[in-house]
């Protein structure tokens, strides 16, 4: 007797559970039903309230912090690996933790690693995310991973605009292969901003590499925690002519002051994903859905279909 493939099962993880229910609509799913046992010093379980056995099953979760959202995601992964699911993807819009990619010192974690070999041990038999900090993550598993770029859903954005003159700018050195990408695909200058750090979000100095003078800059980075480089990096692209100045960063942490330096800088707009929920509304700030990318691509890895054309760079 032929053995039929199962239609696959969708879950959410609990901060991601608005953008889960985007993806499963636009995958034409209903999300799985699972529940959250708690205790009262904090901890909890979670459990799958329907069958998995013999399924592919699709966790979605972005591990931000706090890392309560990196634990839920391990042991959904857990849960469903001792459950009898057939294939276990790890859907993670924005994979945290990712900053710690490399010693830069002595004595500190390479915490990106650690997460990615806790995501295989818990039981992840494939990741999905979008934008790592650093390319070479992906080096660090030993399963496959479906590195998914948001310029498929930036680049007819900013088209959108008609802007004249158009600039590319990298917000520092680390950046610059991103914003040559979107100038190659947009035929547009590049700019770079040179930064000194004196420690993690604060930043001593800035230079800019390159002309503004005339031009509509858009700012290209991965993420924007306190919006520290992306706000001092516009108004100083103002200092030097540009016209206006924009920013793109697919996740949206905006931790601390951000949302205030955001509102005070010379940004015309910061356009950003839904990969992270925003902790509030701002005029200044767009959103774009990546629901749509992962329902696509999600699709394409159940029916075994090349997902290469979703890489823009």
């Amino acid at each position: 007797m032929p053995y039929s493939v199962p239609d696959p099962k969708i879950f959410a993880c609990t901060q991601s559970q608005v953008l889960a229910e985007k993806i499963a609509k636009a995958f034409g799913a209903e999300l799985g039903n699972v529940s959250f046992s708690r205790y009262s010093d904090g901890e909890f379980q979670p459990s799958f309230e329907e069958s998995v056995r013999g399924t592919r099953v699709f966790i979605i979760g972005s591990t931000n912090p706090s890392s309560e959202n990196l634990m839920e995601m391990l042991l959904m992964l857990d849960a469903a690996k001792r459950a009898s699911a057939r294939h276990i993807t790890a859907v993670m819009p924005y994979f945290g933790w990712a900053r710690q990619d490399r010693k830069d010192k002595p004595r500190v974690p390479i915490g990106a690693k650690l997460v990615a070999k806790l995501l295989e041990s818990a039981g992840a038999t494939r990741i999905i995310t979008m934008d790592l900090h650093a390319d070479q993550i992906q080096g660090f598993f030993e399963k496959p991973v479906d590195h998914l770029f948001a310029s498929t859903i930036f680049l007819p954005y900013l088209q959108s605009l008609g802007l004249d003159n158009l600039t590319i700018a990298s917000p520092d050195m680390g950046g610059s292969k991103r914003a040559y990408a979107y100038s190659k695909y947009l035929s547009s200058d590049v700019v770079i901003c040179y930064k000194q750090r004196k420690k993690a979000n604060i930043i001593d100095h800035m230079e800019l590499i390159g002309d503004v003078t005339g031009k509509n800059v858009v700012l290209v980075d991965d993420m924007v925690d306190t919006a520290g480089t992306l706000t001092k990096a516009a108004d100083l692209m103002i200092e030097k002519g540009a016209l206006s100045v924009r920013a793109i960063s697919t996740h949206a942490l905006l931790s601390g002051n951000a949302y205030e330096r955001i509102e005070n800088s010379k940004l015309t707009e910061l356009i950003v994903t839904d990969s992270i929920p925003l902790r509030k509304q701002s005029e200044k700030v767009k959103v774009l859905s990546c629901a749509e990318l992962f329902a696509d691509v999600m699709h394409r890895v159940h029916h075994n279909t090349s997902i290469s054309s979703k890489f823009l760079m």
